[in-house]
């Protein structure tokens, strides 16, 4: 015989914000804690400078492919580090969106600035790549 009994479960979609409290990096060393603002500009920051499938401690989803773009045209180059820079930025549920991106530079060095929009508020970063 098979069992007539009905459990009844709820289950909640509302997702919780994780805090973004983390160890503060200074330099080369761990320096107490950083939180909000702070610890998103950190994490850009690492995430920015940790080169894609490099690693096998950080999941396929981590970091920028940028080891490739070199050798490449500075018109490509300029489109695909607007779309990998959004990408891997835009995976932090933290940040909203990426835009206002400025290229510099000359030879083989390309300065891209941008303008990062989180939910604790803006920011502008900039980052330097060779190709």
């Amino acid at each position: 015989m098979i069992p007539n009994a009905s459990i009844d479960v709820e289950i909640s979609s509302e997702g919780t914000l994780e805090t973004s409290r983390t160890y503060k990096l200074y330099s080369d060393k761990i320096q107490g804690y950083t939180d909000g603002l702070e610890a998103v500009k950190q994490a850009i920051y690492k995430v920015l400078n940790t080169e894609r499938y490099e690693y096998p401690i950080y999941s396929f989803n981590y970091g920028i492919e940028l080891e490739n773009l070199i050798g490449k045209d500075r018109t490509y180059v300029q489109v695909e580090l607007k779309r990998r820079i959004s990408e891997c930025l835009l995976r932090d549920e933290r940040i909203t969106s990426v835009d206002n991106f400025r290229f510099e530079g000359s030879g083989d060095m390309i300065k891209c600035t941008f303008d990062v929009h989180t939910i604790y508020g803006n920011l502008t970063i900039s980052r330097e790549v060779n190709i």
